[in-house]
């Protein structure tokens, strides 16, 4: 079969990108060798995570959050089946939505692995081993990323588990050694703290998030912590052993000293994650690679010619909007347009308790740069709908450049801040001032007006505070 595009893997990027093309009048085919399309995202990463994220917050509010408001509730009562099924119908209706418009654009599903053969040419291996080839004028690469393992250690996922087991477990843990203080460990450690674990994290590094703004990190763990997180930073894992009753890790410090062990019952190995490109055929095909990752232009192409790369395989963060944002600037750019990403301005979220949202540059990055920065700050404290909702954890930080008064960077740790972010966004997007966002009438009572406030503070005349 011959078609204007076939897109390898139909995780965010991937089925993005397919349904695109097929709106600029492409031929399309996918191929995906899961039974269900989304890729990790829908499958196994950030939807069915949200849903026990916020399944294991409405537990946990029940038990401690709602006598302050007058809702006298006896002790909640968890019912772990029932969690997880609301996991799975978020999922189902995911993944059936992605499927239903694969058939509204009348793009073809090729169920099987793929591996690109030439230039133009990709062969499909269904799950009978039986194979067929089909001519593309583009070849897009969006197979996604892996787990990151540690070296020695065995993932089982039962007793030593990846965020792919985490989501999965059969009961609640009395306890949990998160190796890893990276978005997905602090997430679901989350999860299962909620739910009655004792969770201790291990970081190699002397800070959780990292990445992130310092600050943003610095106050988030100190939140964790009053929740019951145990943090062990500048240490590494150096073992891992399984017994009936648990699991022991030997930890060390990272500058060298004493080892010591943990105990607990599952340990989740949460270290990051890697491009995968297994079985594509890119070494034969002279695909250049580093470090893992695809490399391509700024037009998403590779080396060879008619093959492109989008998502977790190629540069910059390992975000699904990210890929999403590169799935549709790819399709225009095949059709002939103007597609572009603006890497500057991709928002990244921790949807711990509370969120955490950034977008832009860090503190950090500015004084590294050389860029001389204003900084605007607002507490939750301060915020009259945070008290009313009992919601005053973190803070609204803005960086403005200190000659032009443009917003470099946002950084919102607080309840909701995940939808908070975005009006940061835009704003970045116009090149927008401290300014304009402090002169942007904000309704009253909402968290958002903390964003209003803390651009009022850039020139130090926030109202509240």
């Amino acid at each position: 079969m011959a078609y204007d595009v076939v897109v390898i893997g139909a995780g965010p990027g991937g089925y993005v990108c397919a349904i695109r093309a097929a709106q600029l009048g492409m031929k399309v085919a996918v191929v995906e060798k899961r039974k269900t399309l989304g890729g990790t995202c829908l499958n196994i990463g950030c939807i069915p995570s949200k849903a026990l994220l916020y399944a294991s917050e409405m537990f946990e509010e029940a038990g401690h959050g709602l006598g302050a408001l007058g809702v006298v509730v006896a002790p909640p009562k968890l019912d772990l089946r029932a969690m997880m099924k609301h996991k799975d119908d978020t999922v189902a209706a995911n993944v059936n939505g992605v499927a239903f418009l694969f058939k509204k654009n009348k793009i073809d599903w090729l169920q099987g692995e793929g591996r690109i053969t030439a230039p133009g040419h990709v062969v499909v291996v269904g799950a009978d081993g039986a194979e067929t080839t089909h001519e593309a004028k583009a070849i897009v690469i969006a197979t996604g990323s892996d787990v990151a393992r540690l070296p020695g250690i065995e993932i089982d996922e039962r007793q030593i588990v990846s965020s792919t087991g985490a989501l999965s477990l059969a009961k609640p843990p009395r306890s949990l050694i998160v190796v890893g203080a990276g978005v997905i460990g602090l997430e679901l450690g989350s999860v299962w703290r909620r739910l009655g674990a004792e969770v201790t994290v291990v970081e190699f590094l002397d800070r959780i998030l990292p990445g992130m703004d310092g600050e943003v990190g610095k106050q988030t763990q100190r939140l964790l912590e009053k929740q019951g997180f145990t943090f062990h930073l500048s240490h590494k894992v150096a073992a891992v052993e399984k017994s009936q009753n648990g699991v022991k890790a030997t930890i060390e410090p990272a500058a060298g000293g004493a080892a010591r062990t943990l105990e607990a019952e599952v340990v989740l190995v949460a270290i990051g994650r890697r491009p995968y490109t297994q079985g594509l055929g890119l070494e034969a095909l002279g695909v250049a690679t580093e470090r893992g990752q695809v490399l391509i232009d700024n037009h998403f192409a590779t080396n060879v010619a008619t093959v492109y790369a989008i998502g977790d395989v190629v540069r910059g963060p390992m975000l699904a909007h990210k890929a999403e944002d590169e799935g549709m600037a790819l399709a225009e750019i095949l059709a002939g347009q103007a597609g572009h990403v603006n890497y500057d301005v991709i928002p990244g979220v921790v949807y711990t308790s509370p969120e955490i949202a950034s977008v832009g540059s860090s503190e950090e990055e500015l004084k590294a740069a050389g860029i001389a920065y204003a900084v605007g700050k607002f507490p939750f404290t301060a915020n009259g709908r945070a008290r009313a909702m009992r919601h005053t954890d973190g803070f609204v930080k803005v960086l403005a450049d200190a000659a032009s008064d443009r917003v470099l960077g946002v950084h919102i740790v607080g309840f909701g801040a995940g939808e908070m972010i975005h009006e940061a966004a835009v704003l970045m997007e116009f090149g927008g001032s401290a300014e304009d966002l402090a002169r942007t009438c904000h309704a009253h009572p909402t968290m958002s007006e903390a964003v209003k406030e803390a651009a009022l503070a850039v020139a130090k005349r926030a109202i509240h505070v």
